[in-house]
């Protein structure tokens, strides 16, 4: 049986928000797992996986696996005690080393190790671990489910499939003849499925044509596990393509936008401070001050509402909140009536959680504009002009070396910093001369990291120049009309495709589908809001299409950022984008930097 999941929403006045990512995956495991077994109303252990516990972790604490019933958590790999008195939960992935962890616990009826299995898989298993499971153990096993939650909601609307390792084992040639990017890519697809299942759509799969034939072939995958899927649930009928496009693109696709400094709060933070699985860690004021530390997640209002802003604003804004907390707290305080003292304090916690979050916001933000002002402005402009290959003023930037020389002459600067002018560089030029890469890397004294620039070409980006290694680039749409800082003049190239999708201005020969075109995708299908009168906007989101953006090999939070401000402006289609794994600049120098080098000396960092 297959869990189809259906849109949540909450109203707030005339618009709709989405649940978001961490708290949607709680509601979906409580109605798929938990509700499934608390009718017995008995305490019960819960096994998981490598997989299932980051799944769970993410979402979920002790306590309110407590509150459904479960006493116990252990990982399926390792040897336990047998409670054959107490019946087993088992969230586990359909791989063969969970399903042989599952049947070890019953191997046979006197030495269970406990009363009764009840069996969750995240995706669908296939028939031969499920006859394994059949033969050995069915007797012991009273529930068995696919509930269809392999990947990770990491934001509203963003989604990462947690493979770090994806990037190594897509684009490093050590493996070139081996079957391991294959394998990837084949996990890749079964997971995109699960999301797409989640997501009650069967989207029309397409990709970015290029040099190499890994969109390709991924987006043929996803499309041969849609058609399996849709033909294999529960009403055993193919489902027919929905409002639905599903986009696969190439990470070398646009290789600007992943090591440009960002100056939108989100973006900057991570790439800038050292947080470290959505958490910063700061000081509190005083000589004896305390390290405390903050997540930086969507239950937190204040960083939903700052994280996709510049950090201008930010700056501007979150002193005015402070403020505005101060004097609310203030003018309650002046109040001696005891009815007006016991408002106050039953608002004080409320106050103080306010106060503490915009406080926690603040140091961010100082954080940010003490690195941007000692270092990151003046390296800005010029990575805005190489990027565009025009100026503030607009003018065509006509020698990029003059441009970038500055830079590379700054000894305040550091080699990372370096390494990404030098990269916007090649990038604005289309490759460069081997004699002049060699040049700069001898003379920047960045030998030992040269290969975060060379890698490049692994990703199908011309780092040296040649008539052959000639990158087709995505043309951009006209924004010189819009509003923005001089230091933020760089849109990231895959909202330009958000919009081309949307508007179905996107060339079939680049873009080719591997399904056929859902014929009720169209540009009026999806008009921009501005067009529209406000009223409509709930009916429209209700039948809207959805636009779903997957990228090989890792996402930016500039990109992510697009996926909202694509789906704020057409608001009859929403926009979800996801990856392997979220990107930093930091993080892809040093991904691209291992692709030379051996499977065995590679050492990936996990989410």
């Amino acid at each position: 049986m297959s869990l189809k999941w259906v849109n949540y929403f909450f109203f707030l006045s005339n618009n709709l928000i989405p649940l978001t990512g961490k708290l949607f995956l709680l509601t979906e495991l409580k109605s798929a797992v938990f509700d499934d077994f608390r009718k017995e109303e008995e305490w019960k252990i819960m096994l998981l996986d490598d997989y299932t516990t980051k799944l769970l972790s993410m979402c979920c604490k002790m306590t309110d696996l407590l509150a459904e019933g479960i006493t116990v958590v252990e990982n399926v790999y390792k040897d336990r005690e047998p409670v054959p008195h107490m019946k087993a939960i088992y969230l586990i992935t359909p791989t063969k080393k969970s399903v042989d962890g599952l049947i070890d616990d019953f191997i046979s009826k006197s030495s269970s190790r406990y009363k009764a299995a009840y069996v969750y898989f995240t995706d669908f298993c296939s028939d031969s671990l499920f006859n394994k499971i059949k033969s050995s153990c069915a007797k012991s096993i009273k529930r068995c489910k696919e509930i269809n939650i392999s990947f990770f909601p990491y934001e509203s609307q963003v989604f990462t499939l947690n493979i770090p390792d994806a990037f190594y084992r897509c684009y490093s040639p050590t493996l070139e003849k081996t079957k391991d990017k294959d394998a990837v890519l084949q996990v890749m697809a079964e997971q995109i499925v699960t999301l797409c299942a989640t997501l009650d759509e069967n989207p029309g799969v397409r990709y970015r044509s290029g040099l190499s034939d890994r969109a390709s072939k991924l987006a043929q995958l996803v499309e041969k596990a849609l058609e399996n899927y849709y033909r294999t649930d529960e009403k055993s009928q193919i489902k027919a393509k929905t409002h639905s496009q599903l986009i696969i693109i190439d990470r070398g696709f646009d290789p600007v936008s992943t090591v440009l400094h960002e100056l939108t709060f989100q973006a900057m933070a991570y790439d800038l401070l050292p947080i470290e699985n959505d958490t910063y860690k700061y000081k509190t004021e005083g000589s004896g001050g305390k390290e405390k530390e903050a997540i930086l997640e969507e239950d937190d209002d204040l960083w939903v509402k700052m994280r996709h802003k510049h950090i201008a604003d930010v700056i501007e804004e979150i002193p005015k909140l402070l403020k505005e907390a101060s004097s609310k707290t203030k003018a309650a305080e002046g109040k001696l009536s005891i009815s007006a003292l016991s408002q106050l304090m039953k608002k004080m916690p409320l106050y103080r959680k306010e106060i503490s979050k915009q406080v926690v916001h603040l140091n961010i933000a100082e954080d940010c504009m003490s690195k941007f002002k000692s270092n990151i402005e003046r390296l800005c402009k010029t990575e805005q002009d190489l990027a565009l290959g025009t100026d503030a003023e607009g003018q065509t930037v006509k020698d990029s070396m003059r441009v970038l020389l500055p830079v590379l002459l700054n000894k305040s600067h550091d080699s990372h910093d370096k390494i990404r002018a030098i990269l916007l560089y090649i990038f604005s030029t289309n490759g460069t001369t081997q004699e002049n890469l060699d040049k700069l890397i001898q003379n920047v004294q960045i030998e030992s990291d040269s290969d975060m620039i060379r890698n490049w070409k692994y990703l199908d980006v011309p780092v040296i120049s040649s008539f052959v290694a000639q990158q087709h680039k995505y043309p951009r749409r006209d924004r010189s009309k819009e509003e923005t800082f001089q230091l933020s003049r760089w849109t990231p190239v895959i909202k330009d495709v958000m919009e081309d999708a949307i508007e179905n201005k996107l060339d079939s020969k680049d873009w080719p589908y591997c399904s056929r075109c859902p014929p009720t995708w169209n540009g009026s299908g999806a008009v921009s809001a501005r067009q529209k009168p406000r009223a409509s906007y709930r009916e429209e989101r209700r039948s809207s299409a959805r636009l779903i953006i997957f990228v090989i090999g890792g996402v930016t939070h500039s990109e992510m950022r697009s996926a909202y401000e694509v789906s704020e402006a057409y608001k009859s289609c929403e926009v979800v984008i996801g990856s392997t794994h979220i990107l930093t600049p930091k993080r892809l120098l040093e991904e691209v930097k291992s692709l030379s080098k051996p499977k065995d000396m590679v050492c990936i960092k996990d989410e």
